[in-house]
């Protein structure tokens, strides 16, 4: 996009594909400003935003938490937050201090009347002092438990409507959204005593990604995927969503979570549902969502029974790694020595529509695993191989490859080279740093600028959000009996023998990343 040599293209990653549309004028104002999220995700992203151009001119960010500090000390924060950790661009002195300098702090405790009389005072100061319209967006970073604390303050200190007609107010929610599918209704129904659905923005930052919402264009912009994608030639479809690490230092959120809740119900549903969709009647939000949860809907409901025979937990245990040894599960800081919470899933599920009918999707999420991979696996039906007979020719293959690597690839057939008729596996490969030549920007930078622009396409609706739940409601229930057993997993592993179970004992087999 920019000549060799140029300061603009030196110091900053700039998108690859196309420009970025600019968000509106804002005050951004960030809930559990002190916190863990912020620093690594939230601060870093708004930085990308701002060196690609992408954050308007206008804008001011305020940080609110219950920790005192001044509003320089909160934009040193910043700083350090951003050389620490920059995303996908270089560090530019000059933007930076420019963008570290749109910070401001209020301190104060969520659920305190005079704390947000403060800091609608301190929105009106810099609405007027910057000129950002009445523009909002309210994010919420903190523990889930304060959610609604934070959204009866802003409703009752009357900071959840716009100011007039022009203007806009947004709140982005964090994952997870409830702990079950009564505490997402109970909290669903808090966010929508104070604000309208179109303002509610449920983030997942899975669908952030280029390469999820690829698989739109990869259906429906091509001509040669589309006819293929259903019973009649998809045989099965294996997701994988694989952490190396770790629950490192959120044990006490893992114990009181679990992967089931912590990944299937929220980003594994969500691949799910965007490789299922029927096409949409445009890319908006309403159609897109709209489609989504029909798939979700459609996914057919587990009874105890099935539960036992489809669906895997898994716990990681103590393990050589790499000639390193790794501690398992129980022996992490803040694990009970006999804790029960799995840290892997694997499950064989179905959709009952028209168009996936009997069709397999096996979905499987885990920690401690070889190596950190995301990706959707199309295994379309063989071949009748007459003409190959006693050749092993497996069936073909379409790979979306989600993290860490993004791109496509498709696994065909062809000849060894030589006088007789060898048929050999190979594999033909898409990927976006080769073909773009510059990495992609954050997930969250991406959901933020959407979110500011008022494009809710890639994210979750309150229907949306109690349909996931409902699906896995009778896992839940069928695992809180009185003497379960998790299986166990050696660390670095692909998980327990019982994943490997569920696709053998119908002549398949999870394919290695």
């Amino acid at each position: 996009m920019a000549a060799a040599g140029n300061d603009i293209a030196d110091n900053i990653a700039l998108e690859p594909r196309g420009s970025v549309a600019v968000a509106d004028p804002c005050t951004i104002v960030i809930f559990g400003a002190s916190g863990d999220l912020t620093r690594r995700k939230l601060i870093p992203a708004l930085y990308e935003l701002a060196a690609c151009q992408s954050l308007a001119p206008r804008c001011a960010i305020i940080g609110f938490a219950r920790s005192e500090m001044s509003d320089s000390a909160f934009q040193n924060s910043v700083t350090e937050a951003v050389r620490g950790n920059p995303g996908t661009c270089r560090v530019n002195e000059e933007v930076l201090r420019g963008f570290a300098q749109s910070f401001a702090y209020v301190a104060g405790d969520y659920d305190k009347p005079d704390a947000f009389q403060k800091l609608a005072q301190r929105l009106e100061e810099l609405d007027k002092e910057r000129r950002l319209d009445g523009n909002r967006l309210y994010y919420l970073a903190t523990p889930p438990a304060v959610y609604p604390k934070v959204i009866a303050q802003i409703h009752h200190a009357g900071l959840a409507r716009p100011s007039n007609g022009k203007s806009w107010v947004r709140i982005i929610v964090e994952k997870p959204f409830g702990h079950d599918l009564a505490s997402a209704k109970a909290l669903n129904r808090t966010v929508l005593e104070a604000f309208d659905e179109s303002q509610v923005y449920r983030i997942d930052h899975f669908l952030g990604k280029d390469t999820v919402q690829n698989l739109v264009v990869l259906r429906f912009g091509n001509g040669i995927f589309e006819p293929l994608w259903n019973r009649n030639y998809v045989d099965h479809v294996q997701i994988t969503a694989a952490e190396s690490l770790g629950v490192e230092q959120r044990a006490s959120f893992y114990e009181t979570t679990g992967a089931l809740r912590d990944m299937i119900q929220s980003h594994v549903l969500q691949l799910t549902s965007f490789v299922a969709i029927e096409p949409p009647s445009n890319f908006d939000a309403t159609s897109v969502r709209n489609e989504k949860l029909k798939v979700l809907q459609a996914l057919r409901p587990y009874t105890p029974e099935t539960v036992a025979d489809h669906v895997v937990p898994g716990q990681y245990a103590a393990a050589k790694v790499e000639g390193k040894d790794a501690v398992g599960y129980r022996q992490e800081p803040g694990v009970k020595a006999d804790s029960q919470t799995e840290t892997f899933v694997a499950a064989k599920l179905f959709i009952d529509n028209w168009r996936w009918a009997d069709v397999p999707f096996y979905i499987r999420t885990g920690k401690r695993m070889p190596r950190r991979v995301t990706e959707i696996a199309i295994s379309f039906r063989r071949a009748p191989h007459l003409l190959f007979r006693g050749q092993d020719v497996d069936a073909n293959m379409l790979v979306v490859n989600i993290q860490p690597e993004e791109g496509i690839s498709i696994c065909i057939h062809a000849k060894l080279p030589g006088q007789n008729m060898r048929l050999t596996r190979v594999s033909m490969d898409f990927s976006y740093g080769a073909a773009f030549g510059a990495s992609e920007r954050s997930a969250y930078a991406t959901l933020l600028n959407d979110c500011m622009r008022g494009d809710a396409t890639l994210f979750d609706r309150a229907d949306g959000v109690e349909a996931a739940w409902a699906f896995v409601e009778p896992i839940l229930n069928a695992w809180e009996r009185p003497g379960r057993s998790v299986p166990a997993y050696p660390a670095g592993s692909w998980g327990p023998r019982e994943a490997d179970d569920l696709l053998s004992r119908d002549g398949r087999h999870w394919r290695k990343p």
